[in-house]
């Protein structure tokens, strides 16, 4: 492919992507992708070394390479989920449960590309010939091959309770990662990603009331909904990356990315735990969404919970190591028993298809 020049080069090949990917674009109506900026949380630095400083406007003043390297990094992760997650949720258009969920899942869609189109833009205008490359190659590399840069975003969404645990759990690792980008030193991204995080709290809402519909209707085995959550949120905690991350501490001591409570923390950050301490947020937020989905499963059935953080880890120190779902280490064969009998089987797939056949699955948008 043709090395990129200017932010309409990219224009053209995001509409290649779209056409490669079998993604209609007629089905976006009259959507607009446009660069969206939002307003900032400071006009100074709120964090880190350089706090008290004016935000930079422009990579020029960005004090080292080092620094701009690693924004650029930052905002090339970002972009990469945006397009993948369109990649993966593609295929549910024609099996939608309701014209609502399709409509939902088209805006989505759109506001994902719309996401990564923001990204691009500021890889474009603002990163030189380095930045226009990585926005090319952030619409060569592809989910359905595995290539992604992060595990969650090349695993398969098969089917709609894939889509909506999906949306409710990794789209809510989005709002996590975003609210920490919004405090960035970095005017532009602090600006884009304020402008995103509006758009991506309907996509959450999207997940929790299609998990509640489906909880509701009663139809799905709450063991069957237990292990898409078990498959998503073992993922999602990946996303928060590392443990004692030394790239997570570089990125705060240089303002780029702050913590999740950033606007109300009181306290010094404590720069060596940064991941752990969002992933943690994480954990209490998710687990209060389930205790809400609890409370629509009648008495006599079982509840559904947040799997242990150490759970199917692939990043961080528990990566590879035998853990169960609620957290007790296992011999080899006996963890691996677990966990094909906790994950979403071929037989999962073939009950869940059955019950798709009828209309009532999920309950109706009023």
């Amino acid at each position: 492919m043709a090395k990129i020049s200017t932010f309409d080069d990219w224009i053209a090949r995001f509409q290649e992507w779209q056409k490669d990917i079998g993604y209609d674009p007629s089905l976006l109506g009259d959507y607009k992708f446009e660069t969206k900026l939002g307003e900032l949380h400071h006009a100074e630095i709120e964090f880190g070394d350089f706090r008290g400083q004016s935000k930079w406007k422009k990579v020029e003043q960005i004090p080292n390479q080092s620094i701009r390297d690693a924004l650029l990094n930052l905002i090339v992760y970002q972009g990469d989920t945006e397009f993948a997650s369109v990649e993966q949720q593609k295929n549910l258009l024609d099996t939608a449960p309701t014209n609502y969920d399709r409509q939902s899942l088209i805006r989505v869609n759109s506001e994902e590309m719309r996401h990564g189109w923001q990204m691009c833009y500021l890889l474009a205008t603002y990163f030189g010939d380095s930045g226009k490359l990585e926005a090319q190659k952030l619409l060569e590399r592809r989910a359905s091959t595995g290539n992604r840069l992060l595990g969650s975003f090349n695993e398969p969404v098969k089917n709609w309770l894939d889509f909506f645990t999906y949306t409710q759990f990794v789209d809510r690792d989005g709002k996590f990662q975003l609210t920490m980008l919004s405090h960035s030193s970095f005017a532009p991204l602090a600006q884009s990603v304020a402008a995103m995080l509006k758009e991506e709290f309907f996509h959450m809402f999207t997940g929790n009331t299609g998990l509640t519909r489906i909880v509701r209707a009663g139809k799905i085995p709450v063991s069957i909904i237990q292990k898409y959550f078990n498959k998503w949120l073992s993922t999602a905690y990946d996303l928060f990356g590392t443990d004692h991350s030394s790239s997570a501490n570089w990125a705060y001591v240089w303002g780029l990315k702050g913590r999740y409570d950033e606007h109300e923390a009181k306290g010094p950050a404590e720069k060596e735990r940064l991941n752990d301490l969002a992933r943690a947020h994480f954990f209490a937020e998710c687990q209060k969404l389930v205790d809400g989905l609890n409370q629509h499963i009648p008495g006599d059935r079982p509840r559904l919970f947040v799997p242990d953080l150490k759970f199917h880890r692939s990043i961080g120190e528990f990566a590879g190591k035998n853990y169960s779902l609620r957290g007790e280490s296992l011999a080899g064969d006996e963890y691996r028993k677990h966990r094909t009998e906790v994950l979403p089987s071929p037989e999962d797939d073939r009950l869940l298809g059955e019950i798709f056949k009828e209309k009532d699955w999920v309950l109706q948008m009023n």
